[in-house]
Parts: C-alpha cells; sequence; structure tokens
C-alpha cells in the first residue's frame, strides 16, 4: 500500500509564499508521476502541476512562474513552492502519486492554503 502525507500548507496573506511537500511511502515502483491538484469550493477538482521522475512536466496557466514543482526522488518526496499567492489559489490541496497512463494512482488526505487578501 501506498501513503501519501503532506504538509506545510496554512494561511498566507496575498503575496505571500508557502511550499507544500508530498512525501510518499509504501511500494511505488513504478509510480514516476507525482503532482499537485486543488479544489475550491464549488469548483472541480484541478491539477495545478505534475513532475515525471525530477522533471516539471506541466503547469497550470493560472500558476505558470509563480508555482514550482520540484521532487527529491530519494526521498519520494514532491514539493510546490507558491508565490505570489492570490486569493484565488485558496482551496484543498491534494498530492497525486501515479503511473504514466494513471493505470494505479493514490490520493492524499488534502492540506488547506488559504491565502487572505
Amino acid at each position: 500500500q501506498v501513503h501519501l502525507a503532506e504538509s506545510g500548507g496554512g494561511l498566507v496573506q496575498a503575496g505571500g509564499s508557502l511550499t507544500l511537500a508530498c512525501a510518499a511511502t509504501g511500494i511505488t515502483r513504478g509510480l514516476d508521476i507525482m503532482g499537485w491538484y486543488r479544489q475550491a469550493p464549488g469548483k472541480s477538482r484541478e491539477l495545478v502541476a505534475e513532475v515525471q521522475g525530477n522533471r516539471p512536466t506541466a503547469y497550470a496557466n493560472s500558476v505558470r512562474s509563480r508555482f514550482t514543482i520540484s521532487r527529491d526522488v530519494a526521498k519520494n518526496t514532491a514539493y510546490l513552492q507558491m508565490n505570489s499567492l492570490r486569493p484565488e489559489d485558496t482551496a484543498l490541496y491534494y498530492c497525486n502519486l501515479r503511473t504514466s497512463i494513471a493505470a494505479v494512482q493514490y490520493w492524499g488526505q488534502g492540506i488547506q492554503v488559504t491565502v487572505s487578501s
């Protein structure tokens, strides 16, 4: 079984920064893609950023140039550095770990990020 532990969320003022971390434990062989998704109240879950191995492969247009995803492969931990945060970034952020065709995927429990104006 795979477990994803998210950390680093919280409350920040607009323009501030936060760094989320997602540590994966368990049998993770073959689960090469880690990503961050978010879901705001009343909205669908959306992809924020993904990394394959240690190479970022996708960013949502709304966060490009403000957020940076990275991964420490040895620690099996992904990070999401979030700068210049905006109130519209407020959401529950979920870590995702999956195979390349998403045949197998796991989700974290979610961590709240709140940006005040």
